[in-house]
C-alpha cells in the first residue's frame, strides 16, 4: 500500500516533499492529526539549530561536527512561566532530563525543553535561562529549572568539542513555531543513531475522541538506540534481513577502541504531549506507556541506552501558577484542576503507543547517510529494501 501526496499532505510526507513513515508505504494504526506532529496540540512550538561543519579525522575542539538542539515550547512564547501539568519516567536511567524532582514535587514545569548531546545539557541549561531572561524576564526573576535532556552524539560527533554553546540553544528557541516538524538529522538528533542506521528527530500525532470532544495526543522523539537485529517495522521483524552494510557492526571491544557504542547503545528521550486536561499523575501514567511504543520497533532496552520520557499536559491550570501567593492565606483559597476520569484513560494509553512507534519510524525514513569524524557512517534504512521485506512495491 502507497500513501499518495495529496497537496502538502503533512501526515504522509515532510515539508520538503520526503516521504514519512505513512507516505513510504508502512502502514500504521491511528489517525493522525494534520501535521502528524507534536504540533498538533495547540500551542506547542518546536525549533532547531543544526551544526554540521568539516570532515576527517576527530580533533577535539575542532571537529568534525555533527550534533545541534532542538527547542520544544509547550505553550509558545507567550506562555512561557504558564505551568503544565507534567509527569516523567525513565525506564533505564543511562542519560540525563534536567529540572525531574521539581516536576516530582509540584506535578507541573514552566518554561521550553531542549534537547541536545550528552556533554551539551550544561550549555542548553544556560541557554534556556538567557532565553527566559529576555522574551519572559517576570518568570525569571524567581528561580529557573529548565528541562534539558541528552542523547549520545560521539559516534559522529566531536562531542568533547564544546560546539554545542548557549547561544544555540537560544537560537532553537528563537526558531520554534507551531508549524510541520522537521525530521531526520537535524537539531538535536543531527548526529544520532537509531537500529545501526542513521536516527534523529521523529514526530507523530493522534486525534482521540472523547464524547462530543476530540483531543489530541503527539509523541517527539530524539532516537538513538537500538541494535540491527532488533529493527521491527509495523509488526515485521526486519532488522534480520538488513544485517549487511553496518559500519556500527563488530565485537564490543573492538567498537570501544573505535569509539563506537556497545550494541543498543545510545538512548531515547520522548516528549509526549496533549491537551486533554491531565493530573500530574496521569502524565506519568502516559509517559509510562512511552517504553510500550519503543518494543514495537524492536528494541529490548540495553544498559547502554538512557530511556528517559517526559509528558505534559497543555489544558489551563492556573492554580499551579501561584509559586509566590502574595499576602497571607484567605479562606477560599483552595486550588482546584479539571482532569479526566482514571477509568477513561485507555485511549489516550492508545495513542502514546501509536504515536511513539509512528515517531521512531519517521525519524528513520526521513533520512539520509551521514559520515562523521574519523570517516564513521550512518547509512540511511534503505526503503527499497524494507519495501521489498513489507510485501508491496517502493
Amino acid at each position: 500500500m502507497i500513501h499518495q501526496v495529496t497537496g502538502r499532505d503533512f501526515a504522509t510526507h515532510s515539508p520538503d516533499g520526503r516521504p514519512r513513515a505513512r507516505g513510504a508505504g508502512i502502514v500504521l494504526p491511528g489517525s493522525p492529526g494534520p501535521l502528524n506532529a507534536l504540533t498538533d496540540v495547540a500551542g506547542v512550538e518546536v525549533g532547531v539549530a543544526t551544526l554540521i561543519d568539516g570532515d576527517g579525522p576527530l580533533v577535539v575542539g575542532k571537529g568534525p561536527v555533527r550534533t545541534g538542539v532542538t527547542a520544544i515550547l509547550p505553550r509558545g512564547v507567550a506562555g512561557v512561566g504558564q505551568p503544565c501539568a507534567a509527569g516523567w519516567y525513565s525506564l533505564n536511567g543511562n542519560g540525563e532530563m534536567t529540572g525531574t524532582t521539581w516536576i516530582d514535587e509540584v506535578g507541573s514545569f514552566n518554561v521550553p525543553v531542549v534537547l541536545s548531546n550528552t556533554h551539551a545539557i550544561g550549555a542548553c541549561h544556560t541557554g534556556v535561562v538567557q532565553w527566559v531572561n529576555r522574551v519572559a524576564p517576570h518568570v525569571a526573576r524567581q528561580w529557573l529549572l529548565p528541562v534539558c535532556a541528552e542523547t549520545w552524539d560521539g559516534y559522529l560527533n566531536d562531542i568533547n568539542g564544546g560546539h554545542v554553546r548557549p547561544e544555540h540553544a537560544v537560537a532553537a528557541l528563537d526558531s520554534a513555531d507551531g508549524g510541520p516538524v522537521t525530521e531526520g538529522s537535524v537539531g538535536g538528533g543531527t548526529g544520532m543513531n537509531c537500529y545501526d542506521f542513521k536516527g534523529g528527530n521523529g514526530t507523530a500525532s493522534r486525534l482521540v475522541p472523547y464524547g462530543s470532544r476530540t483531543y489530541t495526543v503527539a509523541a517527539f522523539v530524539q532516537a538513538n538506540f537500538g541494535s540491527r537485529a532488533e529493527l521491527t517495522i509495523a509488526g515485521h521483524h526486519v532488522g534480520p534481513s538488513l544485517l549487511d552494510d553496518n559500519p556500527l557492526d563488530g565485537d564490543w571491544f573492538a567498537r570501544d577502541l573505535a569509539g563506537s557504542p556497545p550494541p543498543g547503545a545510545g538512548s531515547v528521550i520522548a516528549i509526549v504531549a496533549t491537551d486533554a486536561p491531565l493530573l500530574p499523575g496521569q502524565c506519568k501514567a502516559l509517559a509510562r506507556r512511552v517504553p510500550l511504543g519503543l518494543a514495537r520497533t524492536g528494541t529490548t532496552g540495553s544498559h547502554f541506552s538512557g530511556d528517559i520520557f517526559l509528558a505534559f499536559s497543555t489544558a489551563d491550570v492556573p492554580d499551579l501558577a501561584s509559586t509566590f501567593p502574595l499576602g497571607p492565606p484567605v479562606d477560599d483559597e483552595i486550588g482546584s484542576i479539571a482532569f479526566l476520569p482514571w477509568g477513561r484513560m485507555d485511549l489516550l494509553y492508545t495513542a502514546v503507543v501509536q504515536c511513539v512507534e509512528e515517531a521512531v519510524l519517521n525519524a528513520l525514513v526521513v533520512n539520509a547517510d551521514m559520515v562523521g569524524r574519523d570517516g564513521h557512517r550512518s547509512p540511511r534504512l534503505p526503503l527499497d529494501r524494507l519495501a521489498a521485506l513489507l510485501g508491496h512495491a517502493p
